[in-house]
C-alpha cells in the first residue's frame, strides 16, 4: 500500500509485473491491499470436473470476498462494478503510479 497524492493505492506484484488499484473496495470500503491474490475456478460441466485458471490475476476483498481483476479493476462477477486501476511504471528500481490515467 502506498499513499500517492492523498490517494491510497494498493500495489500488486504478479510475476514481476506491477499493478495498482484504488485501495478501497467499492462495496463497503475494505482495504484491497490486504486481500488475497487469487484466480478463477470454473466447472467444465456437471459433476466434479473443475478448472483453475488466471492464477494471481484477481484480488479478493478481505471483508466480503468481492473479487477484482488487478489489471482493469473490474469485478469478477459484475464488470459494471469496479475500482480504479492505475498504470504503473518501473524506472531504476522505483515504481511510479500515474493517477491521471485511471482506467
Amino acid at each position: 500500500m502506498a499513499d500517492v497524492g492523498g490517494v491510497s493505492i494498493a500495489v500488486f506484484n504478479r510475476d514481476g509485473e506491477f499493478y495498482a488499484l484504488h485501495n478501497r473496495c467499492p462495496h463497503q470500503g475494505a482495504p484491497l491491499c490486504v486481500g488475497e491474490l487469487t484466480g478463477v475456478l470454473t466447472a467444465r460441466g456437471p459433476g466434479f470436473a473443475f478448472d483453475w485458471s488466471r492464477d494471481g490475476e484477481f484480488v479478493r476483498c478481505p471483508w466480503h470476498g468481492w473479487e477484482f481483476e488487478i489489471v482493469s479493476g473490474r469485478s469478477l462477477t459484475d464488470p459494471a462494478v469496479r475500482t480504479k486501476a492505475y498504470p504503473v511504471v518501473e524506472r531504476d528500481g522505483e515504481l511510479f503510479v500515474d493517477l491521471g490515467r485511471a482506467g
